[in-house]
């Protein structure tokens, strides 16, 4: 038995859910998230609130019972409240700023990095902080992991791009 995908999901109030075979649906005041699902699982919207049951017993269905749930889950939550991640930048010369639809970073190397920021994400970048915000959680931390791991933190002197809870363990350097 799946614990997360025995929950009931809760539909906040300004939020619409529809299911129409295979598509679900959410509207909110941020914007539409729609995900398209397998017929394995049972998805039932009764007034504010949303279950989820297996229609089959078998292992494939038991995987996804709990996938779903949390995916659909995350839509309703994004489309109400926005997901959010902090990343900070530390090191010399290392630095980021935000033109137009491109994230410039300044990491040592060579060269500069560009990235493209994708659509429905929104990227505000301060002096070594960069917020990354958006409805849909899958976008918004692909891209927060696309950005850490151009300039990973090392342990030595913590130099690099980590989440600002993030807690890196520092080592002792050469004894000499």
């Amino acid at each position: 038995m799946s614990r997360v995908g025995k929950q009931i999901i809760s539909i906040p109030a300004g939020v619409e859910v529809s299911h129409n075979e295979p598509t679900l649906t959410a509207k909110g005041p941020l914007g539409t998230l729609s995900r398209d699902f397998l017929d394995n699982i049972e998805i039932r919207i009764e007034g504010s609130e949303i279950t989820v049951h297996p229609r089959r017993n078998d292992v494939k269905t038991r995987a996804l019972w709990g996938t779903y749930a949390a995916l659909i889950k995350n839509m309703v939550t994004g489309v109400h409240t926005a997901f959010e991640k902090k990343l900070i930048v530390e090191g010399v010369g290392f630095k980021w700023e935000v033109k137009g639809e491109e994230l410039h970073l300044a990491l040592g190397f060579s060269h500069p990095v560009v990235k493209t920021i994708p659509a429905g994400i929104n990227v505000v970048a301060e002096k070594s902080n960069l917020t990354i915000t958006g409805i849909d959680k899958e976008k918004v931390g692909l891209f927060a992991n696309v950005i850490r791991s151009l300039k990973k933190p090392e342990p030595y002197k913590g130099k690099g791009i980590r989440y600002s809870d993030e807690v890196i363990r520092r080592k002792q350097g050469k004894k000499s």
